[in-house]
């Protein structure tokens, strides 16, 4: 088959699917759509280029090989060739058992294609905003021009990424999804995909392998529990947030960072004490577990040190927005309910778990959240505290800053789901 001068920019040969009452998903479609009716094919592999690219693949072939990529070529007729299909995140199905799919980049389709490949790479076939983009020489190097000044192909951090069709955007699913907008805002990803894929089946295992030891689906279900019981959050945190809110309730009001501290002490010696005294069990009677004069005051010191952090944090809080001028924390166990929310969203892209089963923990997640915190700002700030607490060791770093972005980002933006969606 002839292809014209207009064809070798990606014109698809044949004619063009019809459009009539059809509603991109997201931005990055709806930018495909435009540059494609307008003839910019410029601007069409501008866009291919930063976008994130799924192909579809055997999950059999994936597991047995993770370290190797197979094509799955189909007959296109209207090409009267073979094809290599690819999808934009908004065009993907929800996922199933098998077939999965993986994440790529134009750049990389570049480097790997092998001249007994597919002449051609289709991008999102058969819609209105499908491209076929020659994979020839010639069509390599463009892909190559159009891929060498993005730096990170993908949706930008920082940024709403709403789906505008097949994602939720009220009722308790879109709530759910709110409470861990700050991860999926933070990583560039679809605040409210369900039906989430993120970064791909293979790279979403291997993240939850790295950063939590999930490997099955067994592990998945033990640390979704976990986070949505809040058992992850340090015991020692929430021991002094909750002994301040209880006496920010006695004295109505503030309370000094100082008598936070000697009230603190006070309660921990009283419990190294008691733990001391012999207690009647339906055995009898047992000896209480004595501890040290010098392991009890190290506890008290490394409690009051916890208080002089929180309190810093806080302070900085207050000074850039997060907290209202005399507000505080109260519990940072938003801190597991937001990675409850994403732990559900990456169970499901790793297959894990289903997708009922992912949107019923989403769904937990939120409630949790409205039953605990008093506003969309109010738990950010309590997740963004046992974040800091966490990882930035009162550096106030990147792991600080980036955290006071997204926040930022969620406050103000009008598409925000923090700005949508009512608290109560």
């Amino acid at each position: 088959m002839g292809l014209t001068a207009g064809h070798e920019q990606g014109a698809p040969p044949g004619p063009t699917a019809p459009a009539q009452g059809w509603q991109a998903p997201s931005a990055v479609e709806r930018g495909l759509y435009e540059a494609r009716t307008r003839g910019d094919w410029p601007a069409y592999y501008d866009l291919v280029a930063r976008a994130d690219l799924y192909m579809m693949q055997s999950r059999a072939d994936v597991d047995a090989r993770p370290g190797t990529t197979r094509f799955h070529p189909y007959w296109n007729p209207r090409t009267g060739t073979m094809c290599l299909a690819v999808y934009t995140g908004g065009m993907l199905p929800p996922p199933a058992a098998d077939p999965v799919h993986n994440c790529y980049d134009l750049g990389w389709f570049a480097k790997v294609w092998n001249p007994d490949d597919p002449p051609y790479l289709v991008v999102n076939p058969g819609s209105p905003c499908e491209g076929v983009l020659p994979a020839g020489p010639e069509g390599r190097a463009l892909w190559e021009r159009h891929s060498a000044p993005v730096d990170r192909p993908g949706l930008a951090r920082d940024a709403i990424h709403t789906l505008e069709v097949g994602g939720p955007r009220s009722g308790q699913v879109a709530f759910g999804l709110g409470v861990g907008a700050h991860i999926n805002v933070r990583n560039g990803r679809y605040w409210n995909a369900m039906a989430y894929h993120g970064c791909g089946y293979l790279d979403e295992k291997r993240t939850l392998e790295r950063w939590w030891g999930v490997t099955t689906r067994e592990d998945w279900l033990d640390t979704q529990e976990r986070l949505l019981r809040a058992d992850m959050v340090s015991g020692v945190w929430e021991f002094v947030l909750q002994l301040r809110r209880s006496m920010a309730l006695d004295f109505a009001g503030p309370v000094d960072a100082d008598h936070w501290r000697q009230a603190a002490g006070k309660v921990v010696r009283r419990r190294a004490e008691a733990a001391a005294e012999p207690r009647l069990t339906p055995d009898g009677v047992s000896r209480g577990s004595t501890v040290s004069e010098a392991e009890t005051e190290g506890r008290v010191a490394g409690v009051q040190r916890l208080i002089g952090r929180i309190a810093r944090y806080e302070a900085r809080f207050r000074a850039d927005g997060l907290l209202p001028e005399g507000g505080f924390v109260r519990s940072v166990e938003a801190w597991d309910y937001g990675r409850a929310s994403a732990m559900a969203r990456w169970g499901l892209a790793a297959r894990l778990c289903s997708l009922p089963e992912a949107e019923a923990a989403v769904v937990r997640a939120g409630r949790l959240a409205q039953v605990n915190y008093r506003s969309w700002e109010d738990f950010s700030a309590a997740y963004v505290l046992g974040r800091c607490l966490h990882f930035d060791e009162e550096e106030f770093g990147e792991w600080y800053e980036t955290a006071l972005a997204t926040h930022r980002v969620l406050a103000t933006d009008p598409a925000s789901p923090w700005r949508t969606l009512p608290w109560t």
